[in-house]
């Protein structure tokens, strides 16, 4: 192998190497937007049950839970 052919291979290595770090940059960005969005909607979904859970264990539920099944 010669001289020249050595500095093509890297070269193109290089250049597949940029590649995939820029891929990865942009793939990363997108999965970060997609994160947050997840971690917004946990935190409504987690206020939700604990609003769900007051009104479960409120005592005048309760009651009116075993009124109805008598």
């Amino acid at each position: 192998m010669g001289p020249f052919e050595i500095a093509a291979i890297a070269m193109i290595g290089g250049f597949a190497i940029s590649g995939y770090k820029e891929y990865n940059k942009r793939h990363a960005n997108i999965d970060n937007q997609e994160i947050d969005t997840l971690k917004a909607e946990l935190g409504k979904l987690k206020d939700r049950v604990v609003t769900l859970e007051k009104i479960v264990t409120d005592k005048s539920y309760q009651l009116g839970d075993e009124i109805d099944r008598l």
